[in-house]
């Protein structure tokens, strides 16, 4: 705050993968997953919605998932984290509002990112060491749009809800 003049917008955006069903998932693993896919959300909230509310009108974006609304059998740890970053983006929402403040939270639930971290699934599921075209187009083709999601698309989307542009939005869930 003394070095920038205050935060206007926060962004969320942590993620790890925990795959495994609710029976293959190790404790440590879980709570591993939780702490990188959720607290991170928690803790940056937490401790950022002083400043925030200093310089409003403000805003929080959490990078959530689609997997946070469509639940997968081996992805039971990322799907219970993500789920749980959309509600407590909904409960801090409803927490800024009711304070009479104007500090907007939302949150971005993108399909499969054509990211390294897209890549690290693959590899670990299977054989092959690196996602080739053909697993891109199968992925692609469960996508409403026919493709990937990209890192510029939630970018994008980030910058919306970050901005005046999108200051009635609270408690929302972007989908890409």
């Amino acid at each position: 705050q003394e070095r920038l003049g205050g935060l206007s917008v926060l962004v969320n955006n942590a993620g790890m993968w925990v795959p495994g069903s609710v029976e293959e998932v190790e404790p440590d693993d879980w709570r591993r997953g939780m702490s990188v896919n959720l607290d991170s959300v928690y803790l940056g909230t937490k401790l950022a919605l002083p400043l925030l509310r200093d310089s409003q009108p403000a805003s929080i974006v959490n990078i959530s998932s689609i997997a946070g609304i469509i639940a997968g059998s081996n992805l039971a740890a990322y799907n219970a984290a993500k789920a749980a970053v959309w509600m407590l983006t909904k409960a801090t929402a409803l927490h800024a509002a009711r304070g009479g403040n104007d500090v907007r939270c939302n949150s971005i639930h993108p399909y499969f990112i054509d990211t390294p971290l897209l890549q690290d699934v693959f590899a670990r599921g299977g054989a092959r060491k690196e996602l080739d075209d053909e697993q891109r187009g199968k992925l692609a083709k469960q996508a409403p749009l026919g493709r990937l999601c990209t890192v510029e698309d939630v970018a994008h989307a980030a910058v919306y809800l970050a901005s005046d542009e999108s200051g009635y939005m609270t408690g929302a869930e972007l989908k890409l």
